[in-house]
């Protein structure tokens, strides 16, 4: 075999290199090309302004110099920077300009753009506006309660709190700094429960818990009569509710700065009214309390309020006395929403349904809990009535929605009503509730139907049904 001299060796080599290189050039500008897109080359501009200028000789216009914007890009891959760069940006050179009538078009569809982008921001400012107009107003108007409460009312409270001026602050809220002390007033302390006396039962609370902590199974004299197994199971619920109570507010669960408080009261009104003891829903009624009160004005306010003949009925599960309440609901309910009530009765949706839930926790449970406290003002001041009155004016609120429902929907609904509900809005619906039948008021309509119940009892026949 002849052999190959270096000189020889070292030109073939450069001939196979320069093959090689050719054979990769055109794979990879095969392979550009399957994505739509080839390398530039040294003549790329060459050719871009070649078929520009085919082009512009084909459509007759005259060929036009490229823009400055043109030369800068005129080496790089176009890609559009906003909606503005689409719009009115030339296009790169490697491709037809725009015809006229089409640059026109676009530089109209940006000028719109640019109006309604304007308009919008107006529009944004001006709600901002307004928002701040109102929010200012209602400081204001807040201030001015408030020194009307500290100044005129609460100085003079046995001779004012009835009269027409103060009736109508009060429904339009009572502002929250002067709050508490209204609701104390309102609802008094028929029980003269002292502060002392919340120190007590506390106190045999927390004995209580350590005994039952400790496995201790002594009873005490108040308690005779209640095993200490139902005791414990009433101390579990309180744990268990506290940590269900507002959970969205983190302040009265394990580590939150409520949690004792909350705890305590519970547990003191065990000790207080051990026939009673702890009732699921209690929790909610307490914890609005202690965002208004102290520790010992809380508990004598929560202790004078589930003394109420209402809050007895329900927390007592005396159910005589509840069907009486829910039969004087329908009452009024009739009298109010006759089409409404006759869409619940046509499928069997009955009071203690929806109503159960409201009364227990004082609609705090049901309502965000800003509207919550709305209602509790009007309550303290009217007593049960108010109650059932907002629960119809829930009701008709919503009229129009749970008159196209059917049982499974609305009862879902009515348990678990909007969150944003507007607080005007439900205020103006409760204000148009007329409180009265047949000449008769809340009262007179409930006591009547305790009568018939009564003698019902008795066994005589029922004077009304």
């Amino acid at each position: 075999m002849m052999a190959i001299s270096p000189p020889l060796l070292f030109m073939d080599r450069n001939l196979l290199a320069r093959k090689q290189s050719a054979r990769l050039d055109k794979h990879s500008d095969l392979g550009w090309k399957l994505f739509g897109k080839a390398p530039l080359r040294e003549n790329a501009q060459k050719d871009s302004k070649r078929i520009q200028k085919e082009y512009e000789d084909k459509a007759g216009r005259p060929s036009k110099p490229p823009s400055p914007k043109q030369n800068v890009r005129k080496n790089l891959d176009f890609e559009p920077l906003s909606t503005t760069a689409l719009i009115l940006e030339d296009r790169p050179a490697n491709l037809p300009a725009k015809p006229a009538e089409e640059a026109q078009k676009h530089r109209q569809q940006y000028e719109e753009m640019v109006v309604q982008a304007k308009k919008r921001e107006l529009k944004e400012a001006q709600r901002r506006k307004k928002q701040l107009e109102e929010r200012c107003r209602v400081e204001e108007s807040i201030g001015n309660a408030v020194l009307t409460w500290n100044n005129e009312i609460l100085p003079n409270w046995e001779t004012m709190w009835c009269s027409r001026k103060v009736r109508d602050l009060w429904w339009q809220g009572i502002p929250p700094s002067v709050r508490g002390k209204v609701w104390s007033l309102a609802i008094g302390n028929e029980l003269n429960i002292t502060h002392e006396l919340f120190d007590i039962c506390l106190a045999r609370a927390k004995e209580r818990w350590r005994s039952l902590s400790t496995g201790g199974s002594e009873v005490e004299n108040e308690d005779a009569g209640f095993s200490a197994a139902d005791r414990e199971a009433s101390l579990e619920l309180i744990k268990l509710d506290i940590s269900r109570t507002f959970p969205n507010l983190c302040i009265f669960q394990q580590g939150g700065p409520y949690h004792d408080m909350l705890h305590s009261i519970l547990g003191a009104y065990t000790c207080y009214r051990p026939d009673v003891g702890y009732v699921q829903g209690m929790s909610f009624i307490a914890a609005v309390l202690i965002l208004n009160l102290d520790t010992a004005d809380a508990f004598i306010a929560f202790s004078n309020l589930l003394n109420k003949p209402c809050q007895m009925a329900f927390f007592r599960v005396d159910h005589g006395l509840m069907l009486t309440y829910f039969a004087a609901f329908e009452v009024f309910f009739e009298e109010n929403l006759p089409k409404l009530f006759a869409h619940f009765k046509k499928n069997n949706l009955t009071p203690d349904i929806y109503l159960i839930d409201w009364i227990f926790t004082l609609y705090s449970k049901s309502l965000p809990l800003d509207l919550a406290c709305r209602i509790w003002d009007v309550f303290c001041r009217d007593g049960e009535e108010f109650l059932f009155r907002t629960a119809l004016g829930i009701l008709k609120l919503f009229e129009d929605i749970l008159t196209k429902m059917d049982f499974i929907h609305m009862a879902q609904f009515l348990t678990r009503l909007p969150e944003d509900l507007p607080a005007e809005e439900l205020f103006a619906s409760i204000a148009t509730i007329q409180m009265q039948s047949r000449n008769k008021k809340w009262a007179q309509v409930l006591t009547a139907l305790q009568k018939d119940s009564r003698e019902m009892e008795k066994g005589s026949p029922s004077l009304r049904h």
